[in-house]
């Protein structure tokens, strides 16, 4: 692996990760294809999720690590443009007004309402799952199917601003070759849920990829970093959920 892919690599930990990674001072070449990397934060996610499920810890301790370790791991980055995200679908303002929302630095009471649903949703969901390494191979893949998604939105759809993660991301990438990457990490990835049994959790994603796209261009213009966070927390808890009542099937 050359020094570019290695920066390329600690580019994309750098930013969507909390995980410590060497000062890496960012330009054109390595962040060209830095979204293409943005899914192996969640194998890395998905390898300590396993890690919690083999260790012999109480049913109700393992529920608290699967819950917590994608926030130790991403610092939480998604789920601020979740409870912006909630806050701003929560106004019924304009287009105009939900953009200024997604900007405002404050926590607005509808954000909070979600994020403590979403917490107590997820916490619940993870305390159904009955750990097997199966299950922990599914939901692994599932974590980088998600973030494949999340990227080719970002290669793909409309900016909602001339600003912002997404649109410097965007910006900086090789768009065409960027898409090609993630769709055939997408279909590889898919793939490979399916024939461990977790095609349900697939479908359950590329539902909400959907509907990402309906919401972020209906109602925003096209994407936002914040509207990518709220697509990856909406996609997990969905994923989780279909996960919590197929896994018996998995298994």
């Amino acid at each position: 692996m050359d020094l570019i892919a290695l920066e390329t690599i600690g580019v994309a930990f750098a930013m969507f990760s909390a995980l410590p990674v060497p000062k890496i001072e960012w330009n054109e070449r390595n962040m060209r294809y830095a979204m293409a990397a943005f899914p192996l934060i969640g194998a890395v996610i998905g390898a300590l999720w396993c890690v919690c499920g083999l260790l012999p810890l109480p049913e109700m301790a393992k529920a608290a690590g699967f819950c917590l370790i994608p926030v130790a791991v991403t610092g939480g980055i998604h789920l601020d443009g979740y409870a912006d995200t909630s806050d701003a679908l929560s106004s019924y303002g304009d287009r105009e007004k939900k953009l200024d929302i997604l900007k405002d630095p404050h926590c607005g009471a509808f954000a909070v309402i979600r994020l403590c649903s979403y917490f107590v949703a997820y916490f619940a969901l993870c305390a159904c799952i009955r750990f097997t390494p199966r299950v922990g191979a599914v939901w692994s893949l599932a974590l980088v199917f998600e973030r494949a998604l999340s990227g080719l939105a970002v290669a793909s759809f409309p900016m909602a601003k001339n600003t912002g993660l997404a649109h410097t991301f965007a910006s900086a990438a090789d768009r065409h070759r960027v898409r090609v990457m993630l769709t055939v990490e997408a279909v590889c990835v898919g793939a490979g849920m399916v024939w461990l049994g977790g095609g349900l959790l697939a479908l359950a994603a590329l539902l909400m990829f959907w509907r990402y796209h309906a919401v972020s261009v209906k109602q925003f213009g096209g994407i936002t970093g914040d509207l990518a966070g709220w697509f990856l927390q909406r996609a997990e808890l969905f994923m989780l959920a279909t996960l919590a009542f197929s896994g018996r099937w998995i298994a």
